[in-house]
């Protein structure tokens, strides 16, 4: 016998082959009518034997179907320990939270089902080609999970439980296309901190400081090993997840005080539990997605988006939301308004002054102390309903004189020694710390369709009294992010750069994510005099002079994709207006114009690097090639069937087809 056959197969045991052929089946019969047997669909009755079928009792098969959809990952034994290890501490523990929200929904009568799309995790995938299947995960996400919400037609109500990167504005995507069904969201928490070590933000750059010789190869492990300091819930910083938490509540879609909960602990556990009453509730009244995802409930969404100095990357989702909620979707405008009107309140990971885990935001109130304040400026919305089925004003009317609200606050106080104030500050203490709002949109000869900045996260110390940043210098290129990775450790970049990284927009990687670049550059001590542009995009977490999401991008003509080894680059952002400049002036020792720049860069060739990358999927093309031709990352990459069969229905005239 061959040997690897008899370790494939194994011993033989007889036990094995006592095949059992039939059942009896469930004791019982289905609670049937006539009514029902003349006229619902025979997938509706079927399901009722499928349901026996799975071990529900046929007495208690009357009550309202409820489907909760998750993006649970890997497998946990009963005490926690991993069977099989999920992508990410994300999706680790929100099985707890299915249980807690199921058990609770078969108490009161109902009949949860349960679903699983999991997600992938940008930090395991930074710098790899797993990154070119990071953004557009989203949207095939979003796809089967209404996909599986349409599959139980039966189902009265939905729950989504998510937590990070992409899982989470994928949830929400779906659950905003479902205008007639009452949905909510739970999200899924954020991990601990380590009591001594580096968070998960700081921690991914233990490779280009260890190149650079800031740390050891001791350090470097032992940070490593603690980063990740409880085995559940999203990084502990203002990333994309902790961001989409926030998003999430202020669009009304998940509780109030639901973002940012710790995750494994009883209070984020009882969220669940909450947010199946409230499931109950919004069905039983009659409230659907309709009624909450208004335009209104997405310009809130921007608003908090800006107060807490939210991820660059919730321009991409807050629009996708927007259009499958059927609302007009924020413009660059908009988004540049809403970004002068409200002023940055919170102090948390990575954006500082003071870098507190986002757990600590939770205890000093959350989202909905933000809007205490928010709310005297004037600047919300408090019509708007919310999933608690009560507008925006009856929550926060409730907010402000809760027994919550005064436990977490006095707990931070008492307990972990932290005034609540130097988290969530009022708009005139956040004046006199420092901090600046969150997003400025630079335009220029390199980005006539204009870019990204989180402004608010250039480190202080380079920006001049008048509160602009100001950078002119040689540029280096670079059409792979592996190259530019390998720069930074190799000591090829220094001090007065400005870095450009092209071809890395959608057509080239998916719009990949450069965290591993902007990270290493925040905490090498030169890199704070570094200037980094992009046609690809930024991790929530990044910090700096990053400018992203450069327009066009280098594959699709952008002058971005024209650029040279020593072209002179002149920055500017003005942090306090919001405006701000990336253009080409100069060659060697000659300076011009930016309209003498544009002209020269319509002139030339691409760079002759620039391609996208050999290991793209055709799965991300088919993406890039969709989302484009529904109006590119500028509308949130997302697909707007119309325009795509418009496109596509003039593209077979043309060809004749």
């Amino acid at each position: 016998m061959s040997e690897q056959i008899h370790y494939i197969m194994g011993e033989g045991r007889d036990e094995l082959y006592n095949v059992q052929t039939n059942a009896p089946g469930p004791q019982g019969s289905l609670p049937l009518t006539p009514d029902m047997l003349l006229n619902l669909p025979s997938g509706d009755l079927f399901g009722l034997s499928q349901n026996v079928g799975m071990g529900w009792k046929p007495g208690e098969l009357n009550g309202k179907q409820i489907l909760i959809l998750s993006t649970q990952g890997g497998i946990r034994a009963e005490d926690g320990s991993p069977i099989a290890l999920g992508y990410h501490t994300g999706h680790w523990e929100v099985g707890i939270l299915m249980k807690a929200a199921a058990m609770e929904i078969r108490k009161r009568g109902g009949i949860p089902f349960a679903g699983y799309v999991s997600d992938p995790c940008d930090g395991r995938s930074q710098g790899t080609t797993g990154m070119f299947d990071s953004l557009p995960y989203r949207n095939d996400a979003a796809i089967v999970q209404r996909r599986l919400i349409r599959s139980l037609p039966t189902r009265k109500a939905v729950m989504g439980v998510a937590t990070c990167d992409k899982g989470l504005p994928a949830t929400m995507v779906a659950l905003a296309g479902m205008h007639d069904l009452p949905c909510i969201v739970v999200p899924g928490g954020v991990t601990l901190p380590p009591t001594s070590g580096e968070d998960a933000g700081k921690v991914q750059t233990i490779g280009a400081r260890y190149a650079n010789s800031e740390i050891t190869l001791e350090q470097a492990a032992d940070f490593g090993c603690r980063a990740c300091a409880t085995p559940g819930g999203g990084c502990q910083f203002l990333g994309t997840a902790g961001t989409s938490q926030v998003v999430a509540e202020a669009l009304g879609m998940a509780l109030p005080h639901s973002a940012l909960a710790p995750s494994g602990q009883p209070i984020w556990e009882e969220l669940a539990r909450q947010s199946a009453r409230a499931l109950i509730k919004l069905e039983s009244n009659g409230m659907t997605m309709k009624d909450i995802l208004t335009d209104a409930a997405i310009r809130n969404a921007m608003i908090l988006h800006a107060a807490f100095g939210g991820s660059t990357n919730l321009l991409l989702h807050i629009p996708a939301v927007a259009y499958a909620a059927g609302c007009s979707l924020p413009t660059v405008n908009d988004w540049i308004q809403v970004n002068r009107e409200v002023p940055r309140l919170v102090s948390v990971l990575p954006n500082g002054p003071i870098y507190h885990p986002t757990v600590l935001a939770f205890l000093a109130g959350g989202v909905p102390e933000v809007m205490l304040h928010l709310r005297l400026l004037g600047v919300l919305d408090e019509s708007v309903k919310t999933v608690t089925g009560e507008t925006l004003g009856i929550v926060l009317d409730w907010w402000e004189s809760s027994e919550r609200r005064y436990n977490v606050r006095k707990y931070l106080k008492e307990v972990e020694g932290v005034d609540p104030d130097t988290v969530i500050m009022s708009p005139d203490q956040a004046k006199r710390m420092g901090l600046t709002s969150t997003v400025t949109f630079p335009t220029g000869n390199i980005a006539p369709e204009g870019s990204v900045i989180k402004s608010t996260s250039i480190d202080p110390t380079v920006v001049d009294d008048d509160g602009i940043y100001r950078h002119t210098g040689k540029a280096k290129v670079f059409t792979t992010e592996r190259a530019a990775i390998k720069a930074i450790k190799d000591g090829q970049i220094v001090k007065g750069d400005i870095m450009v990284l092209m071809g890395r927009g959608p057509s080239g990687t998916g719009m990949e994510e450069t965290y591993q670049l902007t990270s290493a550059l925040k905490y090498l001590p030169f890199g704070k005099y570094v200037t980094l542009i992009t046609d690809a995009r930024f991790s929530g977490v990044s910090t700096g002079a990053c400018i992203g999401h450069i327009g066009p991008e280098g594959l699709a003509g952008g002058p971005i994709g024209k650029l040279r080894d020593g072209d002179v680059i002149e920055v500017i952002i003005d942090r306090n207006n919001l405006t701000g400049s990336v253009n080409f002036i100069g060659e060697g020792d000659k300076t011009f114009r930016p309209e003498e720049g544009a002209a020269i860069l319509a002139n030339r060739t691409p760079h002759p690097g620039l391609q996208p990358d050999p290991d793209l999927p055709d799965d991300t093309r088919l993406w890039a090639a969709l989302q484009s031709a529904s109006g590119g990352t500028w509308r949130g990459s997302i697909y707007d069937v119309d325009r795509i069969i418009t496109v596509l229905e003039a593209g077979k005239k043309a060809l004749g087809l």
